[in-house]
């Protein structure tokens, strides 16, 4: 796996769609760490920016385990994206576990 930091001015909802259904690899402290998997990745209806269309990522994880998770930047590991840092919101659990959102604007 790379450790390269991609900057995400350069990413694009185009670089995770073919990655919808795989594993993250979120950084939750120092020595610990959980697969989160992301489950969508859409882009925004109708806007056009400069730099491209706003998208948000969908991401669910495991319950305990996400359970009191802060909104703040994540590092997510992905063999073939190498580390990102991306600011993750929780938006509450399902049945399936702890949904978690980022919006790229």
């Amino acid at each position: 796996m790379t450790t390269e930091k991609l900057g995400l001015d350069v990413l694009t909802q185009a670089n995770f769609a073919p990655l919808v259904g795989s594993l993250f690899r979120m950084q939750m402290g120092p020595d610990q760490s959980i697969e989160i998997e992301l489950i969508e990745a859409t882009l925004a209806p109708g806007v056009q920016l400069e730099k491209g269309r706003p998208f948000s990522l969908l991401f669910i994880g495991p319950l305990p385990a996400c359970a009191r998770l802060n909104q703040r930047i994540y590092a997510l590991e992905h063999e073939s994206l190498g580390t990102l840092e991306i600011f993750l919101v929780p938006l509450g659990p399902d049945k399936k576990g702890m949904r978690f959102e980022a919006i790229f604007n």
